[in-house]
């Protein structure tokens, strides 16, 4: 059961770097591909209908983490809280820029709330560095962890450069495959699983007891088909070249 558990946090990090992976990549790239308002309009608009789906993933990460590794929780929050509470903020300002930027229509507020979306994407890409090595070291602020998070920001930013490629070819100049995709999904994880491979003994040593995993089976398991589901039925539903009416209209 421990090895279970432990195969289903490395799929819910590893998973949440794909998939959010290019949501952040696609914030990251406003300021560059989106030298006009409409671009940028489009650019959101091609990553709205995944954003929610995505965020799920750090839900139940984080979840996992509290359940199945409940001795880790207090002295790996502890010793990230800076990074942890800076990395929130810029979760809340980056949301908050994509609920907000079309409530108006002055040229003004949304440049606004794209500068928001912008640097709330960067603060979560850049801080996934610091807190991967810390949880994995305990030194969140080495250099190491400083230079991860350029690594982390650059794969981002490469993933969401694919992502519109493949679903707004319009707007890289360039048209890539759904195997593309897959491809930069995967390198944009390496950070993610690389820290896992290193920490799984640390990990295992450090589980909850098999009865409480006893129960955490019977009450979470049963909810992963339906997290796979919706996600399935996302990507199906938002294709590339399907209409843009059926964006949600709050982005």
């Amino acid at each position: 059961m421990d090895v279970i558990w432990f195969a289903v946090f490395a799929l819910l990090l590893a998973g949440y770097f794909a998939l959010e992976g290019f949501d952040l990549g696609v914030g990251l790239l406003l300021p560059v591909l989106g030298r006009s308002r409409d671009r940028r309009d489009r650019m959101v608009a091609a990553m709205a209908p995944y954003v929610l789906a995505n965020e799920v993933w750090l839900v139940a990460l984080a979840g996992t983490l509290f359940g199945v590794y409940p001795l880790l929780e207090g002295p790996v929050l502890f010793g990230l809280y800076p990074v942890v509470v800076a990395m929130l903020l810029c979760w809340i300002v980056r949301d908050t820029g994509l609920w907000f930027r079309r409530r108006l229509g002055g040229p003004r507020w949304r440049a606004f709330w794209d500068g928001l979306v912008w640097l709330g994407s960067l603060g979560l890409a850049y801080g996934w560095g610091p807190a991967l090595h810390g949880a994995a070291t305990g030194s969140p602020l080495h250099p190491l962890g400083l230079m991860l998070g350029v690594v982390t920001t650059l794969l981002m930013a490469f993933h969401g450069w694919t992502f519109l490629a493949w679903r707004a070819p319009a707007l890289t100049g360039t048209a890539r495959p759904g195997r593309a995709l897959l491809v930069s999904a995967v390198v944009a994880a390496l950070p993610a699983l690389a820290v896992i491979a290193l920490s799984a003994p640390h990990l295992l040593d450090h589980t909850t007891p098999g009865t409480t995993l006893n129960v955490l089976s019977l009450m979470v398991l049963p909810f992963a088909p339906v997290m796979l589901g919706a996600q399935v039925w996302v990507w199906r539903t938002f294709r590339p070249g399907e209409d843009a009416p059926r964006t949600p209209s709050f982005f």
